[in-house]
């Protein structure tokens, strides 16, 4: 019955809204979950938390105050129905730098009680992953098929060679890339990806990230935390994967001498986070992870553009507060619209490609017209678009960094389309450090195909790099 109702509102392309469903509804899916509710809060005077984040700081009084407030309700509900619980040992979490905190719920009274609090701002599970029906055979196989990373025979027309002797991927020439680079390379740019990590195992992304480069740099993190027990660390950087290999590789994959593919913003710096186990964000741990990335993106003052191609056909408040924590810290957001099966196309444009702080970017193939790629989802909500697919061929798609070695593998979808679409921004701030956030978008909006018309599925349409960089 859950899964019916999920599917139905997933139908009117917009991701699914928890605040839209019933107190027996919530509880239900909580209980057949991880039995956690995600509860934000704030004080119950402040009204225009989403656009000050960025400026709030939990451990004040006012802020404080209201998660013990929030407690001492929840503990007079406990109470009332001689539950013979402690709300101390029911609080999970209480997140350090954004106002939510996780509970443990016994009780579908606690989420009648909370909903009528001003204190609080929004309650939603921690995780929920459909276990029948078609959405979630649909989102199995996409999780698995954004974890292929395996090296490929490539034929010469798909890439053209480059000094030292860099593979140029066949479709960085739509977007006019190779032509930009006689006056940007991204340069002093930091690239967050946030993402599956970075493969331990490719030198492209680890010791010879810096060759012919002096002065760029690679930082890899963990933030994402696969064991179930509350006192587990985070895993590391790690690619497990391989998804995440491959957006850093079409990023910012030096320009080598090797034979291996070279990224669009070869000399951006690289700040790589695991933030969760594959391309769909469905379990409590990976919105966790993504969004403890976020807010270490977000604090880095080295870090103009945050990446992320993943997303989830749900909303999450908790992600959302994040995203707009990052956002108002003056990052520049890309996200997927959504690279899934023929059951979730028709949602339209994932989260949180779907959020206004965010800048969706889907892909197409390189028809003289515009048309999505096979997998690739559109929208009212699509910014950007890039080619990633060869006209009538499926599996003839961008390249990118394999787990290992030099020869290249194959990668498509939205995934990669924003991944490219985040290095023509770098090259763009790169020819101007003092350029402020609004003013590098309105330089890839100018440069864009479309422009000044805005159309659904394709957005602003294809940037032209090499017009964006003068």
């Amino acid at each position: 019955a859950i899964s019916e109702q999920v599917d139905t509102q997933l139908q009117s392309e917009v991701p699914f809204r928890w605040d839209q469903v019933s107190n027996d509804f919530l509880w239900n899916v909580v209980m057949q979950s991880d039995s956690l509710l995600v509860v934000g809060y704030k004080p119950s005077e402040v009204s225009d938390v989403d656009v000050r984040l960025h400026e709030i700081n939990v451990q004040d009084d006012r802020w404080s105050s209201a998660v013990s407030r929030i407690k001492q309700n929840i503990q007079r509900t406990y109470d009332d129905l001689g539950a013979g619980l402690d709300v101390e040992e029911e609080v999970q979490h209480v997140h350090e730098t954004l106002p939510y905190l996780h509970l443990r719920v016994r009780r579908v009274e606690t989420i009648d009680r909370l909903r009528e609090l001003p204190e609080v701002r929004y309650l939603e599970p921690a995780t929920y992953e459909p276990i029948d029906g078609s959405l979630a055979s649909s989102l199995r196989v996409e999780s698995k098929l954004g974890c292929s990373n395996e090296p490929e025979s490539i034929p010469s027309e798909d890439f053209t060679t480059i000094a030292p002797l860099s593979k140029v991927p066949w479709n960085f020439n739509p977007m006019n890339i190779p032509a930009a680079w006689d006056r940007a390379t991204g340069r002093s740019i930091g690239i967050a990806i946030i993402d599956t990590g970075t493969s331990s195992a490719q030198d492209k992304l680890n010791a010879g990230f810096t060759d012919g480069f002096p002065g760029r740099y690679r930082q890899t993190f963990g933030t994402y935390v696969s064991s179930i027990w509350p006192w587990a660390r985070p895993d590391g950087p790690n690619d497990r994967c391989g998804h995440g290999t491959q957006m850093a590789g079409s990023a910012v994959s030096p320009r080598n001498a090797d034979g291996a593919i070279v990224g669009v913003a070869y000399e951006s710096n690289l700040i790589g986070i695991r933030g969760t186990k594959d391309v769909v964000i469905t379990s409590g741990r990976e919105k966790n992870g993504v969004s403890d990335a976020l807010v270490l993106a977000a604090k880095r003052s080295d870090v103009k553009i945050i990446s992320m191609s993943i997303g989830t056909p749900f909303y999450s408040s908790q992600v959302a507060d994040a995203v707009r924590y990052a956002y108002g810290k003056g990052k520049m957001i890309f996200a997927a619209a959504g690279t899934s099966t023929s059951f979730t196309r028709f949602v339209g444009v994932v989260f949180p490609a779907s959020m206004n702080e965010t800048l969706a970017v889907t892909g197409i193939t390189d028809d003289e017209g515009y048309e999505l790629c096979n997998n690739c989802h559109g929208g009212r909500k699509v910014d950007f678009v890039a080619v990633v697919q060869r006209k009538g061929s499926s599996s003839r798609v961008s390249l990118t960094l394999a787990e290992s070695g030099d020869q290249p593998s194959r990668v498509g979808g939205s995934s990669v389309a924003t991944a490219m679409t985040s290095g023509v921004a770098a090259l763009i701030w790169s020819t101007d450090l003092s350029q402020s956030r609004d003013q590098v978008l309105t330089r890839m909006k100018q440069s864009a195909e479309l422009f000044p018309d805005r159309r659904r599925d394709f957005g602003w349409g294809l940037i032209d790099a090499s017009q964006a960089v003068q």
